[in-house]
Parts: C-alpha cells; structure tokens; sequence
C-alpha cells in the first residue's frame, strides 16, 4: 500500500470512528473549517506532514532503501518499521524514533510550538 493510500485509509478510519461518536465542539469547527477549499488543502498538508510514519517512508523511499534494509540499519524488525509507517496514531518512543533518524542518516527535533491565541 503506498503512503497515498495510507493516507486516505487512516482518513476513511478517523472519520469512520467520528461518525460512531457524539461530535464534540472541535469536530464542528474541524468540519466547518474543511468545507473551505482553500483551508481544507492547508489542513490536509498540514496533516500529511505530521505523520511520523508518512515522513519515515518517504525518507526511506528516497534513500532507495526497502523497510528491511532499514530495519537492519536501526536494528530493528521489519514487521516494526512497516508496523510504524502504516499506522498514523502509532505510538512510538524517542529512543525508536533516533534509532530510525540515524539509520536515515538524520537527526530528531522536537519541538513545542506556541499555540495561537483566539
């Protein structure tokens, strides 16, 4: 499955379980913010950026390197690389997520955005 499809499977699961639930007043504005194009398209990129695991697969395509090979690199599984480039709410540790930057030939960097006032 590539990271289009992925993409489009974990949205068809999050609004499969938002339709299950009562919505809350962030799924409202959520919603009234997507039916503007222009800020849907914002969101979407937004989003799609945020993924660990979208932004570890396209490194990893980019290096030409297949989840086994960079399994083997970060020493790790590959069922668990494939387990956190498929899964977009996996959790995963920091001490993981270095073990896969330095195998990319990359570094880790968090950061704790301010958040806009209203």
């Amino acid at each position: 499955m590539g990271t289009g499809a992925r993409l489009q499977h974990a949205r068809r699961e999050e609004e499969e379980n938002r339709l299950m639930r009562k919505p809350t007043n962030w799924d409202l504005y959520f919603q009234k913010q997507m039916g503007d194009p222009k800020m849907h398209g914002l969101i979407e990129k937004e989003i799609e950026s945020l993924r660990v695991g979208i932004q570890i697969a396209k490194l990893r395509q980019k290096k030409n390197l297949s989840q086994a090979q960079l399994a083997a690199r970060a020493g790790m599984s590959a069922p668990n690389i494939s387990r956190i480039e498929n899964s977009p709410a996996q959790n995963i540790t920091l001490e993981t997520l270095v073990k896969i930057a330095r195998a990319l030939g990359r570094g880790v960097e968090v950061t704790f955005p301010g958040r806009r006032a209203n």
